[in-house]
């Protein structure tokens, strides 16, 4: 897996699609930019602990690993920076580690939980919760606790202009944070009086046609590690107790295989980054 931008990536010979393919690629160069500083703090743990010659050939180890284990760049790059560092010498980055089976994913209906990809674990998270909802309206997010908040990953039928501003969401000022805080469901039911947002927050939300949202926190040993969240049309009522227990289920099942995911798959990547940093033979060539 690979974040590079590649010019004409989204070539078409249609020029009614001009202005979306554009919009694309604003939209993912923004990404890249909120994610370099994370990365390049990666790259330089990984020059120091490994006397890599420059920040290229740390790069080239994060990149491996990445495309290796299908984690996206970022994730990898947070747990290099954020992990304790391996002991010295041979032995693995993780020794003594116990490998768990996957919990399942039955509100899904993904099968094989072991080998699902993140992405696509999120993707039907959001389309459950906006099923359950009856909206077409929605995000996901992921908890970032060094941060301090929450990062969108998913969404469906929202503006650029949210999708940019909500892009990482702190600890007040939206109702998504107030759920993460309470590691509880909170329903707005009118945004456009709910005291929980900031204005420029609110008049965003407003601006992109929500007028009511609900956030379901993704949870695992008690703790939120992620969000997912849907948006109304129209000011809405509590949702039913039926539904409010789908959405429970969900957010848990989610939240403990994303917990499992990030102790198994993202230490997986890492060790295979540490082993091809010990051997030099190993390492992957530099980007052209």
């Amino acid at each position: 897996m690979t974040e590079t931008f590649k010019p004409g990536a989204w070539a078409t010979d249609d020029p009614r699609d001009e202005p979306a393919r554009l919009r694309d690629q604003i939209r993912h160069l923004r990404a890249q930019a909120r994610n370099r500083p994370l990365i390049a703090e990666a790259q330089g743990i990984l020059r120091e602990r490994y006397r890599l010659p420059d920040a290229e050939a740390a790069f080239a180890l994060l990149q491996l690993a990445s495309q290796r284990h299908n984690v996206r760049l970022r994730t990898l790059a947070q747990a290099v920076a954020r992990l304790e560092r391996p002991e010295d010498g041979d032995g693995p980055w993780f020794p003594g580690r116990v490998r768990h089976p996957a919990p399942a994913l039955e509100s899904l209906a993904i099968d094989d939980a072991s080998h699902a990809h993140r992405g696509a674990v999120l993707k039907a998270a959001l389309s459950q919760t906006l099923a359950i909802t009856t909206t077409h309206m929605g995000n996901v997010q992921i908890g970032d606790h060094s941060a301090g908040g929450l990062w969108m990953e998913k969404h469906a039928g929202l503006s650029d202009d949210f999708v940019d501003f909500f892009g990482f969401v702190g600890q007040e000022g939206t109702s998504c944070a107030q759920a993460a805080q309470q590691v509880t469901q909170v329903t707005v039911r009118d945004v456009a009086t709910d005291p929980v947002f900031t204005e420029d927050a609110r008049r965003t939300i407003l601006e992109a046609g929500s007028r009511a949202a609900h956030s379901v926190p993704l949870v695992a040993g008690g703790r939120c590690v992620g969000m997912v969240s849907a948006h109304f049309e129209r000011p809405i009522r509590d949702l039913h107790g039926a539904q409010l227990r789908a959405l429970e289920h969900t957010g848990r099942e989610v939240g403990r295989w994303l917990a499992w995911y990030d102790r198994t798959v993202v230490l997986d990547a890492l060790e295979d980054l540490h082993a091809a940093a010990r051997h030099p033979e190993a390492r992957p060539a530099r980007r052209r």
